[in-house]
């Protein structure tokens, strides 16, 4: 799947796990960013244009760092009045890692950014609810050094699908979040996802990530859902 999105007065056309540089966005190092300007998204031959945006439609990306573009010179010349000026120029820009793009048709999401520690280093992602701020639509996470074949397949579809379906809140309407388990979720909870084999503290770190972010977020859904 791939996004043309507008930021910065400019289009960019990106794809999940693409490396780009856009105009500067005020965010710092690490921070999740979602871009709503949405004007195409395209997977095979299925094209979907907006008018001028798309709906219900945002692409999720990291912030790698801040940087500047190339020196750009300028000169300023007066004709016959002997003047000559010199000025270069440096435009300020911002590298994005994608993470994921999303599109649903006529419905309301809520995409929560996550942020968490795991074994050698940062995680992070997005969990998309439904409409009752309960429901996990959709989940996405990454990573910055988890340990490949183990802690580092919390970013494999096989994982994050897992997620969909699972609710923050128990029959009672309390926060209860979503608990990653070693050896396997109980079946049928609605409460649990098997943890990854192997990688037992990443799992801990997703755990605690959703704890305690969900937790703040879930003070925001209570205004929505009353």
């Amino acid at each position: 799947m791939y996004a043309v999105v507008k930021t910065g007065g400019k289009q960019y056309r990106v794809e999940k796990e693409e490396v780009v540089l856009v105009e500067k966005i005020n965010a710092n190092d690490g921070d999740q960013v979602v871009l709503n300007n949405v004007l195409m998204i395209g997977e095979g031959k299925k094209v979907t244009l907006g008018n001028p945006m798309i709906n219900d439609a945002a692409v999720m990306a990291q912030v790698i760092r801040q940087t500047r573009g190339p020196k750009i010179t300028m000169i300023y010349k007066r004709r016959r009045k002997n003047s000559r000026r010199k000025q270069g120029h440096k435009q300020d820009l911002t590298l994005l890692k994608i993470i994921d793009i999303a599109e649903k048709d006529g419905s309301k999401y809520y995409i929560t950014p996550l942020v968490g520690s795991g074994l050698w280093g940062p995680i992070w992602g997005f969990v998309a609810f439904e409409k009752d701020c309960n429901t996990v639509f959709g989940a996405s996470f990454d990573h910055k050094t988890e340990t490949p074949g183990l802690g580092a397949e919390i970013r494999e579809s096989f994982f994050e699908d897992e997620f969909i379906g699972k609710k923050i809140l128990d029959e009672n309407s309390s926060f209860v979040s979503i608990d990653v388990v070693k050896g396997g979720a109980k079946e049928g909870s609605y409460h649990q996802v098997d943890g990854i084999t192997g990688g037992t503290i990443t799992s801990d770190g997703v755990t605690n990530m959703l704890k305690t972010d969900l937790e703040i977020y879930n003070n925001y859904f209570k205004t929505i859902r009353n």
